[in-house]
């Protein structure tokens, strides 16, 4: 896998240090620098490509969430903090993760984990080549095509300018916006759950006021999309 930019931003010079450690040992991300503040970062982003931004948020001046969400071009964003009531505004600013201090090895390499599975999809991602019957179409990724049964499609998870499509079988990733797909016929029937999730109501096993639950894996659910989940 090619190597991936990124920053880390926290104004506590001993948890800074221990974020660096853990990063540096991901083969996969380049660390390009290190701030203790989110106005030295918007400087550095304003003329350097970053790809992982891990973000402190309690920062004296703008906050790690202030910061987050006034950038313009938006990096995948890793929270880090010690406060863990930030999680639901965090999640609700489509944050990739949040992570607790103390930072701790075993939560941050599911982080990792992640956010390998994130770039390989991309690097994979397909093209929808065309829509069979209004029931299944197929995806183009590389010389391959895969066919995809709507029914089967779990939920949809927005990654940028691309979308995840978990199936009950695989996990692909397409070069389309989750609003553009939304828009299509074929997927009118989903229901939106979050700014970066889409789900079948069919699949949902549990839900409370935070999250639901499809096969297993939990989804946030945003305030604003609350009143989409009426069964």
């Amino acid at each position: 896998m090619p190597k991936h930019r990124c920053i880390i931003v926290d104004d506590d010079a001993v948890d800074l240090l221990m974020s660096v450690a853990q990063v540096r040992k991901v083969p996969f991300l380049e660390l390009l620098a290190t701030f203790s503040s989110a106005q030295e970062a918007a400087e550095f982003l304003q003329k350097n490509e970053v790809e992982v931004l891990f973000l402190d948020i309690d920062m004296p001046g703008q906050t790690g969430l202030e910061f987050w969400q006034n950038l313009h071009s938006k990096p995948l964003c890793v929270f880090i903090t010690a406060h863990a009531e930030y999680a639901l505004d965090s999640y609700e600013s489509a944050a990739f993760d949040f992570l607790v201090k103390p930072l701790k090895a075993e939560r941050f390499e599911r982080c990792v984990a992640r956010l390998e599975e994130h770039f390989t999809l991309r690097e994979k991602s397909g093209l929808f080549d065309q829509f069979l019957g209004g029931d299944s179409f197929f995806i183009k990724e590389g010389h391959e095509q895969h066919r995809i049964t709507v029914k089967d499609v779990l939920y949809l998870e927005a990654l940028g300018d691309y979308t995840k499509i978990v199936t009950t079988q695989r996990k692909h990733c397409v070069l389309s916006t989750l609003g553009s797909l939304l828009t299509m016929p074929e997927f009118g029937h989903f229901t939106r759950i979050h700014r970066s999730y889409a789900v079948q109501k069919m699949f949902v096993e549990k839900m409370s006021a935070s999250e639901l639950v499809v096969r297993g894996v939990s989804l946030p659910i945003g305030r604003k999309y609350k009143a989409n989940l009426a069964f």
